[in-house]
């Protein structure tokens, strides 16, 4: 508080008005459970008085006046006054106004000062017994002191507790009164009283509770019994309708004579009993529910007032009553059903309950709950049974779409060829292309070759372009190859003329005859000493490719990519070929494509090169490629740089995929996001059936491998660069598998060595071999721990080799068992206390001490040990070849009989190799 509004000595409090109303709260409680807080105000009278006026001591509302009577009452007389308070107070005292003595002199009036605001609480009581008054009001006053003789004063009339009060007029002149006598004292307190009140407002409040319940189940019962009723009569009406002669019920409806019609009431006509009573609880109260908050009065005064529903459950019944009553026609609809649907699906689809559907199903002998999953042709026989048609759809239904429709001729455009090389390796393909690029690719790969697929493309001076693509033409990049010749248009044929035909020329000449596509051979190195190309164009002729020389229509040239001659006509003779082909397309359209390659870039993420065959790719477009969606971040040409737009045969790398695509996976723009993860998920969840059902032996297959048993399996972890290169080497090493020992790849992924490569490898003991990756920090530092081996390649040749050599060993040497000889034995003699010895003759070969040998009797093995002695006559000898007769003893064996077969061998061991 401030010094300014501090109290200070001497000064009068501010002039104002109390106010009159005080508010609480009562918890009211409902027969049906709820409870909820109501706002209670209590009203207090304004009493006004002059500051040298007595104040009275409670002003209380008269009792009400009783009937009139025939003569009238005489004047009230003033009671005695109470001197003190008696033991017991009343419930409600009344005090009734007492007249001024008629000799009372008037005393002068005081001089006019403000009035003083005085609030006092009004309580509403009774008086225990009425009193004569005459018909009008009795005013309330203060008491007066009695008089012998007194005559009644005008009073006003009586304000009750409940009215509003209202400021009091100034008197123009007041008569002089005596000073009141004492009034009789309240007992009661004021929060005794507003107690009083709450108590008495709650019981009444619970009263008329519990008799609103008992007229609502009174009312329900009786609704019950009518609905009872009802339906009984309806039954009665439509068995009798369903006896009724068919005859009858096409009678016109005219009255005959002498007929009654019957008169139906409008509640009759929907169903219903005439006079039929709604519960109580139904009916709403007219105006009560806007009443705003219930006070003291309000509570005792509505007992009449019963509960009512909302709004809501208004609207609610009165819809269901429609419904019930009106013939609302059935909704038919076409109801989209996959190959297979929940019980709760359809039911939601349906537009009807699910219990519905149940009762159906076993109904038609197919039991089902709601989570279970049933078949088209089930959900068939279920919408037939409701009156709806099916749309059968497909998982794959995705796909559609997802190829665009033919090109109108008129929207076709010239688009550049796209020529792919082929040969074995090391003709000097990669060579050649830096020759017509300008280049040197050759310098920076490993080992002198080519190892992944690579898309260029070259302008002439003129302005025509060629796309090229050059793939690999070591033998395990055959995919690769396959590749190449189904997206190219026309195929370039590398043979050295000093290496001839080759087994990978061989299978390039079949990838493309498979892929009907043109081809033209190039015979390279042609610069060297003593070159004859003719020795190629006959060799060509016993694998049915005929060049025009010798008469086909196969073109071909000599070139040299060292000495760049023959380029000019090698780039005039694909020219020519691709207009005799009409290469078109449509470049205003979404794009269309092939993956050509995919890696993992540890920077910019997953990368794929991608071959437009039609349409302009730009940059933000989504698209999908195999399992893998995403939007296009960026383009970049063959040249490293980046470009807004990518039109036909034009080969691009594109940034923001979602994952490594496969190699040959198909591209395609589509609209929507949405669109694309719905189609790249249908395509994941496909391909990961199609592994699960795969890694699923057979029974054929398990009780096979139980009999072999003894297959062992070399695991393999591989990580590449590429996509095509780790699809090769996995090729490859499956290849490298014999029926002793087989190799399985545990994993086959682009990028980097990660932990969890680690992790993967250790449970199962396998190598990592790394093709152009290397492993990070905390994988080598797992790595080191768990003694997981690394295995470092950059040329393919060298990871086969040592695959090879590594599987042979887990193998171990490979044992060889040579015969050394063979003898009869002729009888057996005993030797020493125990033993016995065997006279032979040795029939092929010769019988060496110390070698192994096994016991045969009949071609049965009896025994298998070594030689423990060998005697000629009496001597010890090392060796008894064929044709002589010497004595042996067996060790660890006497059951020797004559006639037996003693066969001595000696095991070799030998380096396994595959």
């Amino acid at each position: 508080m401030s010094d300014d509004n501090k109290p200070k000595l001497g000064m009068r409090a501010p002039l104002g008005l109390g106010k009159t109303v005080e508010v609480g709260k009562v918890k009211q409680s409902f027969s049906h459970g709820r409870t909820k807080q109501v706002v209670v105000e209590v009203k207090r009278q304004r009493v006004l008085h002059r500051p040298g006026d007595p104040r009275p001591e409670e002003v209380v509302e008269a009792a009400p006046p009783p009937p009139p009577v025939a003569a009238p009452a005489p004047p009230p007389v003033a009671a005695p006054p109470v001197a003190a308070p008696a033991p017991t107070p009343p419930p409600a005292p009344v005090v009734e106004a007492r007249p001024l003595p008629a000799d009372t002199a008037p005393r002068p009036a005081p001089p006019p000062v403000m009035f003083t605001p005085v609030e006092r609480p009004v309580p509403v009581v009774k008086a225990p017994e009425p009193a004569p008054a005459p018909p009008e009001p009795v005013a309330v006053a203060p008491v007066a002191a009695p008089t012998p003789a007194a005559a009644p004063a005008p009073t006003p009339p009586v304000r009750s507790a409940q009215a509003t009060p209202r400021p009091a007029a100034r008197p123009a002149a007041r008569p002089p009164q005596r000073p009141a006598a004492p009034a009789v004292p309240d007992l009661m307190t004021r929060q005794e009283r507003q107690a009083a009140l709450l108590r008495q407002a709650e019981e009444d409040r619970m009263r008329m509770a519990e008799e609103a319940r008992v007229r609502e189940e009174a009312a329900r019962y009786e609704a019950a019994e009518l609905e009872k009723m009802r339906l009984e009569d309806k039954k009665k009406a439509e068995a009798e309708a369903a006896l009724r002669p068919a005859e009858e019920k096409a009678a016109p409806t005219g009255r005959l004579p002498g007929s009654i019609t019957p008169i139906i009431d409008d509640e009759d006509a929907r169903g219903k009993k005439p006079g039929a009573l709604r519960p109580a609880g139904r009916l709403r109260a007219g105006d009560d529910r806007r009443q705003g908050r219930l006070s003291v009065k309000t509570a005792l005064d509505e007992s009449d007032s019963v509960r009512v529903r909302s709004l809501a459950a208004l609207r609610r019944a009165r819809e269901k009553e429609r419904g019930s009553i009106g013939s609302k026609a059935k909704q038919v609809r076409e109801v989209v059903v996959p190959e297979t649907i929940t019980v709760a699906e359809l039911a939601n689809r349906m537009a009807e309950r699910t219990m519905n559907i149940t009762r159906t199903l076993a109904r038609l002998g197919m039991p089902a709950a709601s989570t279970d999953e049933i078949d088209q042709d089930t959900a068939e026989l279920v919408l037939a049974e409701f009156g709806h048609t099916i749309v059968r759809v497909s998982d794959a239904d995705v796909e559609i779409g997802m190829v665009g429709e033919e090109d109108i001729d008129d929207h076709l455009l010239p688009r550049p060829p796209v020529v792919t090389i082929m040969g074995h390796v090391d003709h000097g393909k990669t060579s050649l292309l830096d020759a017509l690029r300008g280049t040197n690719v050759v310098k920076g790969e490993a080992g002198g070759i080519t190892q992944h697929i690579g898309a260029y493309q070259i302008t002439r001076k003129s302005g025509e372009k060629i796309t090229f693509l050059d793939t690999p033409g070591h033998e395990a990049f055959s995919a690769m190859r396959a590749r190449g010749a189904d997206i190219t248009d026309i195929v370039v044929l590398v043979v050295a003329w000093d290496d001839g035909i080759m087994p990978q020329t061989i299978e390039a000449i079949h990838h493309v005859k498979d892929a009907g596509v043109p081809m033209i051979v190039a015979i390279n190195k042609m610069d060297k000493a003593g070159a004859d190309a003719q020795k190629i164009r006959t060799a060509l002729l016993q694998y049915d490719v005929q060049v025009e020389e010798m008469g086909g229509e196969v073109q071909d040239v000599e070139v040299s990519a060292t000495a760049k001659t023959g380029l000019d006509e090698l780039i005039d003779k694909i020219l020519l070929q691709a207009e005799l082909l009409e290469l078109k397309a449509n470049p205003d359209r979404a794009a269309e494509g092939t993956v050509i390659e995919a890696r993992l870039d540890k920077g910019r993420g997953p990368l794929a090169s991608v071959l437009i065959n039609r349409g302009t790719l730009k940059t933000g477009d989504i698209f999908v490629i195999g399992a893998e969606w995403g939007k296009v971040r960026a383009l970049v040409d063959d040249q490293g740089k980046q470009i807004k737009t990518a039109g036909p045969a034009l080969p691009v790398e594109i940034l923001g995929l979602s994952g490594v695509p496969k190699a040959g996976d198909a591209f395609a723009v589509v609209e929507t996001e949405a669109r694309a993860r719905e189609v790249a998920s249908y395509r994941a969840s496909v391909e990961t059936a199609a592994r699960t059902e795969s890694s699923m032996p057979s029974l054929e297959e398990q009780f096979l491998a139980l009999k072999s048993g003894k297959v062992e399996t070399y695991p393999l972890v591989i990580k590449g660069d590429t996509q095509g290169t780790v699809e090769a080497i996995a090729s490859a090493v499956n290849r490298i598998s014999t029926d002793l020992i087989k190799a399985k790849v545990l994993l086959a992924g682009v990028g980097g060595i990660t932990e969890g490569d680690v992790s993967l490898a250790k449970a199962s003991g396998a190598p990592i071999i790394g093709f152009n990756v290397r492993a990070n920090a905390k994988a080598r530092e797992i790595a080191t721990r768990d003694k997981v081996e690394f295995k470092y390649y950059d040329v393919i040749y060298d990871l086969i080799d040592d695959v090879k050599a590594a599987m042979a060993g887990q193998l171990g040497p490979e044992m060889l068992e040579n015969v050394v000889g063979r003898a009869l034995v002729l009888d057996v003699f005993q030797a020493g206390k125990t033993g016995k010895a065997a006279g032979i003759r040795v029939t092929e070969g010769a019988i060496r001490k110390a070698l192994k040998a096994r016991v045969m009797r009949d071609d049965v093995i009896i025994y298998n040990g070594s030689i423990a002695s060998l005697r000629r006559f009496k001597d010890d000898v090392p060796e008894v070849r064929a044709g002589l007769e010497c004595g042996i003893t067996i060790e660890g064996s006497s059951d020797v009989k004559a006639g037996d077969i003693v066969e001595t061998f000696e095991v070799e061991s030998r380096e396994r190799t595959l």
